[in-house]
């Protein structure tokens, strides 16, 4: 069994910073990439940020240049540093460990910015 567990959202006003974790354990054999989705009310899930195996990074254009990821292998956690947030950030923030087999998704975290 595998449990992704996601920290560190919260309620902040436009152009702060939040720093997100999320840790993975239990029978997680080989992790290929960890990222961020979220889902603002209303809309779909999208791709926020996403650090594959190999250290490669993609970001959503939206996020570009405020936010960063990075991970600690050692540990199987990755964050998301964010900073300027603007009230469209808003949403729920949800990570996922992609193996080679599946993905694992986390149960999400709240982050609020305010404007």
């Amino acid at each position: 069994q595998v449990q992704v567990v996601e920290s560190g959202g919260g309620e902040v006003q436009a152009g702060g910073s939040l720093r997100l974790s999320c840790a993975a354990s239990g029978r997680l054999f080989s992790i290929d990439a960890m990222g961020w989705y979220r889902q603002a009310p209303g809309k779909q899930r999208e791709l926020v940020a996403r650090l594959g195996g190999g250290g490669s990074t993609n970001y959503a254009d939206s996020v570009k240049g405020r936010f960063t990821i990075s991970r600690d292998n050692a540990k199987n956690t990755v964050y998301l540093q964010m900073n300027s947030l603007k009230p469209e950030d808003t949403g729920v923030y949800y990570c996922k460990v992609d193996t080679a087999f599946l993905g694992y998704w986390g149960q999400g975290t709240q982050v609020t910015v305010s404007s």
